[in-house]
């Protein structure tokens, strides 16, 4: 054990690193989105970080003692608070203080969002409400889950980058003005090379997050235990951590003007979540005979249920302005306080 001021500097230098690798990974992530356009920059970035957080997972569930089949189910659940309250919530509420109003389109917000409820109500209610006991699914069940979620997810993909990409552009994009046009100028669009050396860079960025994020879930631990705080906190925090680089990526989108490019990324990224997430957990628990829970409590699924209600409700009108913004980040406020006083 390190001594105490030893302890403290290494925390403050894991965290200082952990911070210019989230910085980083955005830059290299807005270099690729500039070579690649949308919805291939937001989709690069969200599925880059899933599939680290996937390994993670993975990593943790194999290595857990007690309450390792909780992991894979208090993370993905996690993700999507963070994501569709706070991430959502604080783009729209910053981006409405900048530019009053913010514009997007329902066509492909409306099917990303379609999808996510579908996979969260299959993945974190149903199991439930199934004959086994306690929140869980037999291992033919399980095994169901993964595919389908696999399937459902790359259907989406699918329809985002190529049977209807225009569904994901702003409004604006296919009758660029005149003016507009030197922000697309061919000359200064990055070179394949500078592309490619990005998108090596974004994955070493991604990487970092992770690996510092778990080095610093000990300390993380340890506070949330002195503070007498459920250990689905923990969970909570690192997931956080990791959903950092595109936390922040659709925020500085939003403060852009730039909602639709916010939106893909954050719903994409909590798709990513269960899309990716679920059948690599359903193939380990099948594969090693490990027990998984993914059913969410009471309580969770109320939030589940508000957050689904209030985002159909901030979608139908392909507008947004500071209010709808505060009440997604009111609910967040709520999730936290009663995670950590349930």
């Amino acid at each position: 054990m390190l001594p105490y001021p030893e302890g403290i500097l290494q925390t403050s230098l894991m965290a200082a690193l952990l911070i210019a690798a989230v910085i980083n990974a955005v830059h290299q992530a807005e270099i690729i989105a500039h070579k690649t356009g949308e919805p291939f920059g937001t989709l690069i970035l969200a599925v880059s970080v899933t599939i680290i957080e996937v390994a993670l997972i993975v990593s943790i569930m194999l290595s857990a003692g007690l309450g390792g089949e909780l992991i894979a189910r208090d993370s993905v659940f996690a993700a999507i608070m963070i994501v569709m309250n706070g991430v959502i919530g604080l783009s729209i509420f910053l981006g409405g203080l900048r530019h009053r109003e913010l514009s997007f389109r329902i066509e492909g917000t409306n099917s990303g969002l379609a999808v996510l409820i579908a996979l969260a109500m299959l993945t974190l209610v149903i199991p439930n409400f199934t004959s086994t006991p306690g929140p869980t699914f037999t291992d033919s069940q399980l095994i169901l889950a993964g595919v389908l979620s696999l399937a459902l997810y790359g259907t989406y993909v699918f329809i985002q980058t190529i049977r209807h990409r225009s569904y994901f552009l702003p409004h604006e994009s296919s009758d660029l003005s005149e003016s507009d046009t030197t922000t697309i100028d061919a000359s200064k669009t990055p070179s394949t090379l500078k592309t490619l050396m990005s998108l090596i860079f974004l994955i070493v960025s991604l990487v970092a997050v992770v690996l510092l994020a778990k080095a610093l879930s000990p300390s993380i631990e340890s506070a949330i235990a002195k503070a007498g705080a459920p250990r689905s906190v923990v969970g909570i925090a690192i997931a956080m951590l990791v959903l950092l680089p595109e936390g922040v990526s659709a925020v500085k989108a939003a403060l852009n003007n730039q909602l639709q490019t916010s939106l893909n990324l954050s719903i994409g990224s909590a798709l990513a979540s269960i899309g990716l997430t679920i059948p690599a957990v359903a193939l380990v628990s099948v594969g090693f005979n490990m027990p998984l829970s993914l059913g969410v409590n009471a309580l969770g699924m109320t939030f589940l249920c508000l957050t689904f209600l209030l985002s159909i409700l901030t979608i139908a009108i392909g507008r947004a302005t500071v209010l709808q913004g505060a009440v997604h980040l009111v609910v967040f406020a709520a999730y936290l306080f009663l995670s950590l006083v349930p």
